[in-house]
């Protein structure tokens, strides 16, 4: 298995407080955002290689954390998609199929979102979703607040975490149950990352990709519990770093 971290972005939703810094490597108490991911990631079974994904004006700065953490148990690996702004970047699903289109063998591969920030552990994720494989399964979240919900992808599952409804970012959520960028792709689903490009000609939203695959194909949806901060903007940046306990 590989992990595949999306850290791409331009953060623009976060000027001016990190034009110059990526989101994954801003400091929360004193240490990158990214170093938390790479603690929750370091138990998971089977796993062989972390994957970054960035663009051309965050690259230098990746591979300089990446020198960081040579102790690592497996090779961390920081991928160029070759963008230099906002306007030209490749979008969510265009950097996992960029990923995809460079790596060496074929692997499950677990997508992180970089901005992501919480506390629970991945491991029993990481066994539901190889007990639904050859289906792709999705991290999901309660965030509690329907105004909230309206800014994610809203789920509805039913008895056996089949992914029945998926609306991104609906003006009227149905639940509060909403989607994170956290997903597990088998081997044998992949491919559909391609189908889904060739049909729709769309590489930006991850969501709206999910969205075509829960009526495509079968997803399932396995709920985490604990804190988690989508660090999309300064007031939840603001808010992790009040109250995250690390």
């Amino acid at each position: 298995m590989r992990v595949l971290i999306l850290a791409a972005g331009y953060g623009t939703r976060l000027y001016p407080l990190i034009k110059d810094t990526a989101k994954p490597l801003l400091q929360i108490a004193s240490r990158p955002l990214i170093d938390y991911l790479l603690e929750k990631i370091r138990p998971l079974p089977a796993l062989r290689e972390v994957v970054v994904v960035t663009n051309e004006k965050f690259y230098a700065d990746f591979q300089d954390w990446a020198t960081l953490h040579k102790d690592f148990p497996v090779p961390i690996t920081v991928m160029n998609d070759g963008t230099t702004s906002p306007e030209d970047r490749l979008g969510a699903v265009g950097d996992i199929l960029f990923v995809l289109k460079h790596l060496r063998g074929q692997d499950d591969l677990f997508v992180l979102g970089g901005d992501n920030l919480f506390d629970y552990a991945l491991e029993e994720f990481i066994r539901f979703a190889h007990g639904k494989a050859p289906h792709a399964s999705i991290g999901l979240y309660d965030i509690g607040d329907i105004k909230e919900a309206s800014k994610f992808g809203v789920v509805q599952m039913d008895a056996q975490n089949r992914i029945q409804v998926f609306e991104e970012k609906p003006p009227h959520p149905r639940s509060t149950l909403i989607a994170m960028c956290s997903y597990f792709f088998p081997v044998q689903s992949q491919a559909l990352i391609s189908d889904y490009v060739a049909e729709l000609n769309k590489t930006d939203k991850a969501g709206d990709y999910i969205h075509w695959l829960t009526e495509t194909d079968t997803v399932f949806g396995f709920k985490f519990q604990g804190k988690w901060y989508d660090i999309g903007s300064i007031e939840t940046y603001q808010k992790a770093q009040e109250r995250f306990n690390v």
